[in-house]
């Protein structure tokens, strides 16, 4: 079921941003895309707040809720929906398809299977298993990239990734989403693991509250992604992105700087900072990559997008899973030790404790139940006066356990999204400088090479001028003058939009 879900999330992702980019200009796709990506994240956060709600009442309704959204979604699509791309006909890329998902399947579930114990070792990336499942899947890809070299209609358009707005974007927009997922991933668990029992929550109550007290990372998207959407209409992608990802990075080093125990209005500004800069990335980037394509591959180049940033979000779990494991390896089990003997736990079932694999001791925090009862079990506890059971099983003693290690894996954590971040930072400024395809012969069918925007003479954007003969790639024809810049006439005006344009 979770299969399906994935594929229908997968049709709508893809496909958003191809409809939309179709059904406005230039001029206006900016602020369009950011719009979408708000409702998108304004959605998973609803999401995080009412699962919260509803998870203590019956676990199935986290699952049930979304059923009349997703009966509404689809009436309302159906209704409102109209097609105004280009429609290519061509028979479906079977090899592509299989090849694709077979590796990207494998890379991913290897990712999976490495954070999870092998023998005695606290991850399992030296289990032959995971090591052969990431290596045929990365084989598979290869082959899937010499397979869409040769089939007459491919899956992926590798040609496309020849355009550097293109490749840059999605380069930035794939470490940009890992560094989301993985923000959210290190948030939920510290918030629901240590910094909420250690203010008062009970361990049922948790979920619900880390939704709340992450709002300000919404509330920066949702200021951020409109504004850096319009204005990114007006002056390009590249200054908004650069900087947007320059913002993150200094947001993750800020919160590296925190203490386990933090002060909320510094936890809730920087929280809000990070979700402007990631909402100043966002909408410019996508509206750059969309603009960058040939108006019959906005589907296979939306698609595409989609699937780097998908991807990411899954490839974040196991890396930064990875490295809070790492992070905490080295000094959790003495902490688990020393603190439960100093309780009076017999040694032998601290030692059991300490023994556990991090990942065991990373889930016990944060599934809402309570974590010391979950690892020592009432046998152990029964048998220890009720006073000392009952500070082992309150709210204070495993968060304060824990904190110290904790706060090793952030530092790691939160090292790697910083470099992640500023190598995002550098792919936008690298993407060139502004430039779309000229829609209205787009949509006669003809194809064109993207040529850059150019603007008028009171300094406003204008359409963008074709390129006379022998112009090279990249350089614009002024426009309101009779001649391109390399002398040649000027070309006849386009012909009037296609019926079905906007």
């Amino acid at each position: 079921m979770r299969v399906l879900q994935g594929v229908g999330g997968a049709m709508l992702m893809a496909n958003s941003n191809a409809i939309l980019t179709d059904a406005f200009p230039a001029r206006q796709r900016g602020l369009a895309l950011g719009l979408n990506q708000v409702a998108g994240i304004t959605g998973s956060f609803v999401g995080l707040v009412l699962g919260g709600l509803l998870g203590p009442v019956n676990w199935r309704l986290v699952f049930l809720v979304s059923v009349p959204f997703g009966v509404f979604g689809t009436v309302w699509a159906y209704r409102k929906l109209r097609d105004t791309g280009i429609r290519t006909p061509a028979r479906p890329d079977w090899w592509g398809n299989l090849t694709f998902a077979a590796g990207l399947i494998a890379v991913l579930a290897g990712i999976t299977y490495g954070i999870q114990p092998y023998g005695r070792h606290t991850m399992g990336w030296s289990n032959p298993a995971v090591l052969a499942t990431m290596a045929g899947g990365a084989l598979l890809l290869a082959v899937f990239c010499v397979v869409e070299t040769r089939v007459p209609a491919p899956m992926f358009r590798l040609g496309l990734f020849r355009i550097r707005a293109f490749a840059a974007g999605n380069l930035a927009s794939l470490l940009a989403s890992l560094d989301r997922g993985g923000l959210m991933f290190l948030l939920i668990i510290w918030l629901q693991g240590i910094w909420l029992p250690r203010h008062g929550y009970g361990f049922t109550e948790t979920p619900l509250w880390a939704g709340i007290y992450m709002l300000p990372l919404t509330l920066g998207f949702l200021v951020a992604g409109p504004v850096s959407g319009w204005a990114s209409d007006r002056f390009g992608a590249r200054t908004f992105a650069t900087g947007g990802m320059l913002l993150a990075a200094g947001t993750f080093l800020a919160l590296q700087s925190l203490p386990v125990d933090f002060g909320y209005p510094s936890f809730a500004l920087i929280l809000l900072l990070n979700g402007i800069g990631m909402g100043l990335f966002a909408a410019p980037n996508r509206a750059a990559v969309m603009n960058s394509l040939p108006p019959d591959q906005r589907g296979v180049g939306a698609g595409i997008s989609t699937t780097f940033q998908n991807s990411a979000m899954v490839l974040s779990i196991g890396i930064f899973f990875s490295l809070m494991i790492a992070g905490l390896a080295g000094t959790l089990p003495r902490a688990l030790t020393s603190g439960l003997t100093a309780q009076g736990v017999p040694v032998a079932d601290a030692a059991k404790v300490a023994a556990l694999p991090p990942v065991g001791v990373l889930f016990a925090s944060l599934l809402g139940y309570n974590p010391v009862r979950t690892l020592l079990g009432p046998q152990v506890l029964d048998r220890l006066p009720p006073d000392r059971a009952a500070y082992l099983t309150g709210r204070e003693f495993f968060p304060q356990l824990i904190s110290q290690p904790f706060s090793d894996g952030l530092a790691v954590a939160f090292g790697f999204a910083t470099a992640a971040c500023l190598i995002a930072a550098v792919a936008s400024l690298l993407r060139g400088g502004r430039y779309v395809h000229d829609d209205d012969r787009a949509f006669t069918g003809t194809r064109q090479a993207p040529v850059p925007v150019t603007t008028t003479a009171a300094g406003k954007p204008g359409p963008a001028a074709a390129a006379g003969p022998g112009t090279p790639t990249g350089t614009a024809a002024p426009t309101g003058t009779g001649t391109a810049k390399t002398g040649a006439p000027s070309p006849p005006p386009p012909p009037p939009p296609h019926p079905r344009s906007p």
